[in-house]
């Protein structure tokens, strides 16, 4: 792949046959600022059957944009929380802000929470108490919880259980194993499926994916990271979730249409979102 094709959006893919979610999306890393420019990235999205989005915060200033640009498209929904590899210094004002704007309509979980011990950017202590302050949270507000975990399984599951798990969890970016996979089903959490699932070399990843209930895993992008098979390492955007929706059907053994289907139904369940007429 030369340089300018890694700068180069995938192409738009046919439109999927039912419209579906992008349950995790970084509106603003994806380059998008203004009113407009939001509009125009959900435009595409919708071109590929990917007709709603959450766009997701990691840090206050991505907070108090994510909430504001929820309000400029029907389309768009927010969620906020700090990323774990933000956490070390999480203190009593950050917390209040961060209270104040996820109890704004439009935000439909706190997330992203959770742990990271692949980067050494913050204490894992520093991590896991911002993470059960977070679950404290989502169940104040009575909110999905939307979790953060790379390289960090047992001490995810384990805080949740320790601390009891909101009604709806979302494990984003799901990153484990089936038997990782068995767990959280069997605990009630919801699998979010990225690009990653369509990677050949993530065979643990795939085996989880098709064991998961229709009813509990759902699908996204996080763009403008992982964009899926045959594009992967160039920029990512929400209408990508229709190629990673179709991988999942194949490893699933589904039509697409189904995937489709179940995911949007999923997201409506978990974030509260309006119900629409699929299509």
């Amino acid at each position: 792949m030369s340089k300018d094709e890694k700068r180069e959006l995938p192409p738009i893919p046919d439109r999927l046959p039912v419209s579906t979610v992008d349950s995790h999306t970084h509106l603003d890393a994806c380059g998008a600022s203004t009113a407009a420019e939001v509009t125009a990235m959900i435009d595409r999205a919708a071109r590929a059957g990917v007709g709603r989005v959450v766009t997701v915060a990691d840090d206050l200033a991505s907070a108090r944009w994510a909430v504001e640009a929820s309000t400029w498209d029907t389309r768009v929904f927010a969620a906020v929380a700090i990323h774990p590899t933000r956490t070390k210094d999480f203190g009593e004002a950050e917390k209040s802000e961060v209270e104040r704007l996820a109890g704004e309509p439009r935000v439909v979980a706190v997330g992203e929470t959770g742990l990271d011990y692949y980067w050494d950017y913050s204490p894992h202590d520093a991590q896991q108490d911002a993470f059960r302050w977070h679950i404290d949270l989502a169940k104040r507000l009575g909110k999905p919880l939307m979790i953060h975990d790379r390289d960090a399984h047992e001490d995810v599951l384990r805080i949740l259980e320790e601390e009891g798990a909101p009604d709806d969890v979302v494990f984003h970016c799901f990153s484990g194993d089936a038997d990782i996979a068995r767990r959280c089903v069997a605990a009630g959490y919801v699998l979010s499926f990225a690009g990653t699932v369509s990677f050949k070399n993530a065979r643990g990843l795939r085996d989880a994916a098709r064991l998961v209930p229709a009813d509990q895993y759902l699908v996204e992008t996080d763009a403008p990271f992982l964009t899926p098979h045959p594009f992967r390492g160039r920029p990512n955007e929400p209408y990508c979730a229709a190629y990673t929706v179709r991988h999942l059907a194949v490893l699933r053994g589904e039509a697409v249409h189904e995937v489709a289907e179940a995911v949007r139904m999923t997201a409506e369940r978990v974030f509260r979102l309006p119900t629409v007429t699929s299509g």
